[in-house]
């Protein structure tokens, strides 16, 4: 389990966020959260809760899904970033690896990692040292980098769109479900991986993730959202040792391990909201 980040500084700041698609489906109900410099936050909760919604409107992803913010504000570095496009975001230091594992599948693992370079001007040297160093975080792709990407597995994908996300030199990683559809070794060894780059690159994080258990090892602080709302909130080691998180998030309760499907939704939104 991870110590709390240990910084004062603010990178990003969620406060209190209305999201509508088509002019008249609400998904995000006053979403508030706040992402540290050098810190891991995990964004939890189960599918259809608004984790992929919070991050597309975190970089500004929605507009091309018919989605807005109606209410609230985003700000990065003390900024607001309402009126800039995505790539205006990577450019400052944002970028989101989407859920799915999107890759190029008809170029080669080493050309998609470069394309995570191309708004980078600090020369070819700056990118060949960069792609070296997602050589080492991730082995397989070094074995893989002549391969087209389109016949790689589930794994080395989702390790070809985290590197690719490195290679822009990012300062926050927005990390959509990495663990969706991998195998549980494979899992353990993306999360640690994030571990590795956060300590020693200083990449900060906000990771949406429905694997509660996981998230809470490998985070410092954590947000809970249920039906577009933050229902709980606060350090990955309280959240652990929370009752209503162990029993309806980590299967765990006083009376033994409990299947989720065994607790009724009225029940559960009574206790979160008491």
């Amino acid at each position: 389990m991870l110590d709390a980040a240990n910084t004062d500084e603010t990178l990003l700041e969620v406060n209190n966020i209305e999201v509508i698609y088509n002019h008249v489906i609400l998904v995000l109900k006053g979403v508030s959260l706040s992402v540290p410099k050098g810190g891991i936050t995990a964004l939890m909760g189960g599918n259809g809760a608004g984790k992929t919604t919070t991050l597309k409107a975190i970089s500004n992803l929605l507009r091309s899904e018919r989605g807005e913010v109606t209410k609230g504000t985003i700000t990065y570095r003390g900024n607001d970033t309402s009126e800039l496009n995505p790539s205006d975001m990577v450019r400052r230091g944002v970028i989101q690896v989407m859920e799915g594992r999107h890759c190029f599948e008809h170029l080669t693992v080493e050309e998609n990692l470069l394309t995570g370079a191309y708004t980078r001007k600090d020369g070819k040297g700056a990118v060949n040292a960069d792609l070296e160093m997602v050589y080492n975080y991730f082995p397989r792709l070094k074995e893989r980098r002549k391969s087209q990407a389109g016949y790689t597995s589930g794994g080395e994908q989702q390790m070809v769109a985290m590197g690719r996300a490195l290679m822009s030199r990012p300062e926050t990683v927005l990390l959509d479900e990495p663990s969706m559809g991998l195998a549980p070794q494979l899992v353990e060894q993306i999360f640690e991986i994030v571990k590795s780059i956060n300590e020693k690159e200083g990449v900060s994080f906000l990771l949406a993730e429905q694997n509660t258990n996981m998230a809470l090892r490998y985070s410092h602080y954590g947000y809970i959202l249920e039906s577009g709302r933050v229902v709980m909130d606060g350090p990955a080691a309280d959240l652990r040792e929370n009752p209503d998180v162990k029993e309806f998030y980590l299967g765990v309760s006083d009376d033994g391990r409990k299947s989720f499907r065994d607790v009724r939704s009225y029940r559960r939104r009574k206790r979160w909201l008491s």
